[in-house]
């Protein structure tokens, strides 16, 4: 998981080294919501409840001109969360958890995505251009839920896809899926019984 953690940033400088003397780069302030589920390798030994999140940070943009291609950057906090049903079984009801234990899981998280915006509409897109992007994404868990249950991994890779519109050329809307690639929290009691993130995110970013 280290190793993993560690290429990703190496992978982060190196690009932006590379590119940066060319391209163009701007900040802004975003904010957003999400929808989050724990997906655990053995549906039938938990049940899990989807939860409500949000999030808020700072974006950046890295667009190379004349070709629609770019780079996304940023710096967040995102609250993730989902209720898992551990009173329904008896190996956890035992030990006094209730049927149903809300967890979150309190992120600083740092996106890194590839991006294309078709800004080819003959001045329209002025008003209106649509974008794709994706890649990966790092969670460093700052705090959580205290559950005894659960043994939390202390930071997580996720895979981002999405897709959204730049209105005006300040504002942009978007909304994305992740898939989280290693687990972010695993059941104490239990040999290799992990769970990782699936996160669905709406956000609004405004540029300087």
């Amino acid at each position: 998981m280290k190793r993993k953690i560690l290429l990703f940033i190496i992978a982060l400088t190196a690009l932006g080294g590379t590119f940066g003397a060319s391209a163009q780069m701007r900040w802004g302030a975003t904010v957003g919501i999400n929808v989050n589920n724990f997906k655990f390798k053995q549906s039938d030994i938990l049940t899990v409840g989807k939860g409500f999140g949000e999030s808020a940070g700072v974006h950046g943009e890295m667009m190379f001109p004349g070709i629609g291609f770019g780079i996304d950057v940023g710096l967040r906090y995102e609250q993730l969360g989902a209720s898992l049903n551990l009173g329904k079984f008896p190996m956890w009801a035992d030990q006094g958890y209730s049927e149903k234990e809300r967890i979150y899981i309190h992120n600083v998280q740092i996106p890194f995505n590839l991006k294309f915006k078709y800004t080819r509409f003959q001045g329209f897109e002025d008003y209106l251009a649509p974008f794709v992007f994706g890649g990966p994404v790092l969670n460093i868990q700052a705090a959580h839920s205290k559950c005894d249950a659960l043994k939390f991994a202390g930071a997580d890779l996720g895979l981002c896809v999405g897709a959204g519109a730049e209105i005006f050329k300040r504002w942009q809307l978007s909304a994305s899926y992740t898939w989280g690639m290693t687990y972010a929290l695993k059941a104490k009691v239990l040999t290799d019984y992990s769970a990782r993130n699936r996160t669905w995110d709406v956000r609004l970013t405004y540029y300087f």
